[in-house]
């Protein structure tokens, strides 16, 4: 599994089989859309219709399994959400004995019956810009230690060539305020379970 990382929420995860994109809505944002026809699109949040024409678009919660991917969504509260409402959905994805959860823009209080759908997770993508906009360091961190995955990826952070409707923080004052110094920043991330440490990480999968 080949995981990259292209600004906002936005992630491609390649395996020999398929190719799924999280949250490719770059353009609205001033980017470049990064899908391409025949992906598996996954939206974490309400969306407009892909240009491209996708394998499979999945935007909520339930079971998919497709090209050897096992994908579970999970209705969430959304990070603005009352109480009461789940408009978000948190994905728990499977490839190769990889479990990889996808977060995008939720609360971080999930209930005890979330956490124990989510289970064990070895690779956590989680915004964490902040400013009301999505989850802050600060909501980021309790998620962290309550999931507990072994491998943390920052997203959805300042970064240059896109415009937010709210600024974001940047990722060193990200990485300040949660404490947690990256072992490694790289542009392309090869993920294998042998390579996994037993304690969590962090690693700074950079922009493309």
């Amino acid at each position: 599994m080949e995981l990259q990382f292209y600004g906002a929420n936005c992630l491609t995860i390649t395996t020999k089989q398929a190719r799924i994109v999280v949250d490719d809505n770059l353009s609205e944002l001033g980017g470049k859309s990064v899908s391409k026809d025949g992906d598996i699109a996954v939206f974490t949040h309400q969306h407009g219709n892909p240009k491209e024409l996708p394998k499979l678009i999945i935007d909520g919660p339930g079971e998919y399994e497709v090209s050897g991917v096992s994908i579970r969504g999970i209705g969430v509260r959304g990070h603005m959400d009352e109480a009461s409402e789940t408009t978000s959905t948190l994905y728990k994805i499977l490839i190769d004995d990889i479990r990889l959860v996808i977060t995008g823009h939720v609360h971080p209080d999930l209930s005890d019956k979330q956490l124990e759908t989510i289970g064990i997770v070895d690779v956590l993508c989680m915004p964490m810009g902040g400013n009301g906009y999505t989850l802050d360091p600060e909501g980021a961190l309790k998620l962290i230690k309550e999931i507990e995955p072994k491998l943390v990826i920052p997203t959805h952070y300042a970064a240059e060539g896109l415009n937010y409707p709210v600024p974001q923080k940047s990722l060193d004052e990200i990485l300040q305020l949660i404490g947690m110094e990256p072992i490694d920043r790289v542009t392309k991330l090869r993920v294998k379970l042998a390579d996994l440490a037993d304690l969590t990480q962090l690693i700074v999968l950079e922009k493309n």
